[in-house]
């Protein structure tokens, strides 16, 4: 009997589905070792060595892969093809591996043959063809990935483990965490938010002339130059992560503008119509990167809950493995995109040449495939099986029109713009556009409506119905979302998009930033930790420093490096930073809000404080009295229930909902204002 060992339960069961009797297939549940919760579990002064143990709740699994592995002629180590589960793969034969050490001394055998049982697999999707194909070509471990993966876990362990504790100390906080990506992610969105509130809007206005011509409809075309001076500008702002741009105008008020409006002097007259024919290409297919930004656009997922169904959609064997930073396609599934397309849509939607995408990403590393369907011809409406559910059919429709649609022929357009010009020389310009072949959009569908025009002609005199002035304010940069924020991050070459959605997580989670409106805004906990970590840690929290760190990673799994010089290399001056912060650094005390109550306990001033679970109502004379309540944004309805105030709460999950100020005392709750009666 061999024995195949997997990560997830979901994805043995699909590969019990394409191997006989002779396989017997075992879920690792993840990692099976891991450097230990209570300690730091790095030894410092040897060379950073790891002390990995067994978590208390992964003992029992790992006795079943040990009972199972002994019953064995074979153990295939069939971990997911990616640093971590390269990782996973290490750990389990070193357990293993100490098993048969065992058993050999008790049997007093010589364990090399025990020893070299171990095969290593690997696929990026979970299909009859691809598991065959693996099984037929084993390879050993690949050392120099599991040293990149317990360099990036030894690294992240020194920096959360030493600068949280400071944390603790300085903020008075013992929730808190810092982390080399996590801490860089929040200040990002800290400086994006100064920008915010330091940018002073600027009035401006437009004009728009509403011109009819010989036809019924009327032609609404942009005031844009006089004499060929133009109105509009573009004002450039530096940011901390790059540069924002915003449009204005050198029509600053209204009065400015009626004046222009006054002084227009017919005749208007067409004097170019400038048709071109536009073609439009169909984008790569997703990396995990895409994806995420995509599905936060399109289907307002989290970075999390995107790459939950994904892992379901891979594990179950309807998607390619969905951790990559590779927009490569194979050449079977470009071939069967290719046909399907043919076969389904007509060959004039298939492109004289398949196309082949080159990756750009700065963060690229193993040469995997994109993510794509494993089945070309297989349509979202069929994967609606047992427990998936709707979620995963429209992540799998996103993923399917997207690498079908790389490989179909180019959308093409016919463009116009009109140029007006009045007697006097204000010009006024209008662009619309007709699609003439839809594509690849056969496929992936529209974006924007088409935008069509009246036909004119050169020389033709159009009479001016309305000039209609609009006024508008310059913006300020947007705060990140999610998408963006993760795009900024993949952009300037910090973490990596396997990571970024347990980031996403754990800066909402530890307070630093909240999500409104799906935008992402730092908190008061949030500012001060990062300025206390810009202010004396500054390389941890600088971009290039940390991308630089991503490269050095990077460089460890190629065998360019060791991991341990470069693990060296940053800690001896970050360690020296601690103790010096520790000694130098002042505690930093959190602005408390104040508000307009006294405590009903002692009569003090109430304040509104930040926990570990979110915000509270505490009173100012703690710890001589320790009142508190629940905070929350009154809702001004009182509370069916008991007469208290109905208050906005977030659930665990961060969803809104309504409750009373007087919980556990009262339970009354609701998920909409309106059911509050």
């Amino acid at each position: 009997m061999k024995l195949i060992i997997v990560e997830s339960p979901t994805k043995a069961r699909t590969l019990t589905r394409f191997l006989g009797k002779e396989y017997r297939i075992e879920a690792s549940m993840g990692h099976v070792r891991d450097l230990p919760k209570s300690s730091l579990g790095v030894d410092v002064e040897h060379d950073f060595a790891p002390s990995y143990i067994i978590p208390r709740d992964k003992t029992k699994q790992v006795n079943a892969l040990k009972d199972a592995a002994n019953k064995a002629d074979e153990v295939i180590l069939a971990t997911d093809p990616d640093r971590e589960g390269e990782a996973i793969a290490f750990h389990i034969a070193e357990i293993l591996n100490e098993m048969n050490d065992k058993n050999a001394k008790k049997k007093k055998k010589d364990t090399a043959s025990a020893q070299g049982t171990f095969r290593r697999i690997a696929f990026h999707e979970i299909t009859e063809s691809a598991i065959n194909e693996a099984l037929a070509h084993p390879r050993t471990l690949d050392v120099q990935l599991v040293n990149a993966q317990q360099a990036r876990r030894v690294l992240d362990r020194l920096v959360g483990y030493t600068l949280s504790p400071l944390l603790w100390k300085k903020l008075s906080k013992r929730w808190l965490s810092a982390g080399r990506v996590q801490s860089v992610a929040v200040r990002l969105i800290v400086e994006r938010e100064r920008e915010i509130q330091k940018f002073e809007a600027r009035e401006y206005w437009t004009i728009a002339g509403q011109f009819a011509g010989d036809g019924k409809d009327d032609l609404t075309a942009a005031l844009v130059s006089k004499d060929g001076e133009k109105y509009e500008k573009t004002l450039v702002f530096e940011l901390f992560d790059g540069k924002y741009t915003t449009t204005s105008s050198s029509i600053v008020d209204g009065q400015s503008a009626k004046l222009i409006i006054d002084d227009l002097r017919a005749p208007f007259t067409v004097s170019a119509v400038d048709k071109k024919e536009v073609k439009r290409n169909p984008g790569a297919p997703y990396t995990t990167s895409t994806l995420q930004q995509d599905a936060a656009r399109k289907l307002y997922f989290s970075s999390k809950k995107t790459m939950q169904i994904a892992q379901k959609l891979y594990e179950e064997g309807y998607i390619t493995y969905h951790r990559t930073d590779s927009v490569n396609l194979s050449e079977k599934f470009i071939s069967e995109a290719r046909e399907y397309v043919g076969g389904s849509l007509g060959a004039h939607f298939v492109p004289a040449e398949s196309r082949r995408f080159k990756t750009k990403s700065k963060v690229a590393q193993e040469a995997h495939e994109a993510i794509r369907p494993t089945v070309v011809g297989r349509k979202a409406d069929k994967i609606g099986v047992g427990d998936l559910n709707r979620d995963h059919m429209r992540l799998y429709e996103l993923i399917w029109k997207r690498a079908v649609a790389s490989q179909m022929a180019e959308a093409i357009f016919d463009s116009t713009t009109i140029v007006i010009l009045s007697g006097n020389g204000y010009r006024f310009e209008t662009s619309g556009s007709v699609i003439k072949f839809e594509g690849f959009l056969k496929i992936m569908g529209r974006d924007a409506e088409e935008v069509v025009i009246p036909a004119v002609s050169v020389g033709q005199e159009l009479t001016l119905r309305e000039a209609i002035p609009t006024q508008h304010t310059t913006s300020p940069p947007p705060r990140y979302t999610e998408a963006s924020l993760v795009k900024t991050l993949e952009e300037k070459g910090i973490g990596r998009p396997s990571t970024y959605a347990p980031i996403m997580s754990t800066i909402v989670d530890r307070q630093y930033v909240v999500k409104e409106e799906k935008k992402l805004m730092p908190t008061e906990l949030g500012f001060a930790v990062t300025d206390f970590l810009v202010q004396y840690f500054p390389n941890v929290l600088d971009l290039p420093f940390t991308a630089h760190m991503e490269d050095d990673l990077d460089a460890i799994a190629n065998g360019e490096k060791k991991w341990v010089p470069v693990i060296a290399e940053f800690y001896k001056p970050f360690h020296e930073s601690i103790k010096k912060t520790y000694d130098i650094a002042e505690k930093v005390k959190l602005a408390e809000e104040q508000i307009d109550e006294k405590c009903p306990t002692c009569g003090h001033d109430l304040v509104i404080r930040t926990g570990k679970f979110g915000k509270f109502v505490a009173c100012t004379n703690f710890p001589e009295c320790t009142y508190t309540r629940q905070y929350g944004e009154k809702a001004n309805i009182p509370c069916p229930k008991c007469g208290g105030d109905i208050i906005v709460k977030k659930s665990k999950r961060g969803k809104k909902f309504y409750g009373c100020s007087n919980y556990p005392t009262c339970t009354f709750a609701a998920w909409k204002k309106e059911d509050i009666k």
